[in-house]
């Protein structure tokens, strides 16, 4: 006769198998790697474009901005003028002490004609002939993509604006100083030696 022992541990344990995780090296395909290591190594490559700055800039001074200031009009500065019952020419003049051409795109009169009879006054504003009237050559009436864009290939003007996300986009331009309505007056800020008041 045979005698036979058994070990139930060594059982036990071969049973028993453990489970790979899920985020586990052994688990992930050679592709997932592959691709993995591309990604790192375009991050690590990755070059970084800085846009040449313009002549007319000594650090945050620009030196394009001289009188007659060209103003570049926003739609709800416009609507926020004749809500203030205020003269847009004569006001930006009292703000800057200079004299100033107030310039209006396309953009900006058919934003002011899609808005309707409640913003009629100010289109009749938006419509003086005393004003330079710039064309836009890109599709769609948004204008703060406009102005923005304008504003980043010539830094020659001072952008009158109460919208807080266009006034957010344009403090990252460099030397492009910002025009506002408020409290019966206009206050500009960003530009070197304007009157604090």
């Amino acid at each position: 006769m045979y005698c036979l022992t058994i070990n139930y541990h060594d059982i036990s344990h071969n049973i028993v198998k453990r489970m790979i995780g899920k985020n586990d090296e052994r688990r992930k395909t050679d592709v997932q790697k592959k691709q993995e290591l591309e990604l790192q190594k375009k991050k690590e490559a990755a070059v970084r474009e800085i846009p040449q700055m313009p002549s007319s800039m000594f650090f945050q001074h620009n030196e394009a901005l001289v009188p007659p200031y060209n103003v570049l009009v926003d739609t709800n500065f416009l609507s926020r003028t004749v809500g203030a019952k205020l003269p847009l020419m004569e006001t930006a003049m009292d703000c800057l002490f200079a004299s100033v051409n107030i310039i209006i795109t396309s953009c900006v009169m058919a934003e002011l004609e899609k808005l309707g009879p409640k913003y009629r006054v100010a289109l009749m504003i938006a419509r003086d002939e005393r004003w330079t009237r710039l064309t836009c050559d890109h599709k769609g009436t948004y204008a703060d993509d406009c102005i923005v864009e304008r504003i980043q290939k010539h830094r020659i003007y001072i952008v009158a604006t109460n919208d807080r996300d266009l006034k957010r986009r344009i403090r990252k331009v460099p030397g492009v100083p910002i025009m506002s309505c408020g409290k019966g007056k206009y206050a500009i800020e960003r530009l070197p030696g304007a009157p604090t008041s």
